[in-house]
């Protein structure tokens, strides 16, 4: 979890409290180094909106409802959860491997629905991702990340 500098200092249970009725957007690739940071490469996948609470006791999520359909095609990268007025919490990983996030399927698909099949929360910076390809803008004509 990547929370955004204004809720820092809150706990796990403080998190999950803030985010009731709020949503949960998942994105393809170009996650920001900071959920303080805009999202300006990546494309919206779905959106879920948080249950009052936004989490069973087991810490599970709870979702208004359980799928919802994808707006667009792509690979989930990351979520972003903001709380009911807008404001951006925290990021999660998403996605297939070692994520916080995993769903139904890999990919998602305009209008086919995507299911939260696990959940859990990984500690600040935690992430498998390595540091140097947040923000990054592949473009062409210039070399990928070689390998550490």
């Amino acid at each position: 979890m990547n929370v955004a500098t204004e809720f820092a200092a809150c706990s796990l249970d403080e998190i999950q409290a803030l985010l009731a009725g709020g949503t949960l957007t998942v994105y393809s690739v170009a996650r920001p180094a900071s959920a303080d940071l805009p999202v300006d490469r990546s494309g919206v996948l779905a959106t879920f909106t948080f249950a009052t609470p936004a989490f069973a006791a087991d810490g599970a999520p709870a979702f208004v409802e359980a799928a919802v359909p994808a707006a667009t095609v792509g690979t989930p990268g990351f979520a972003r959860a903001r709380k009911a007025d807008g404001t951006v919490v925290a990021d999660f990983s998403a996605g297939p491997g070692n994520r916080e996030i995993k769903f139904a399927e890999v990919s998602c698909s305009p209008g086919a629905p995507v299911r939260v099949t696990a959940f859990q929360v990984l500690e600040e910076r935690a992430w498998p991702e390595r540091p140097d390809y947040f923000n990054t803008r592949p473009r062409a004509g210039f070399p990928l990340h070689g390998n550490p």
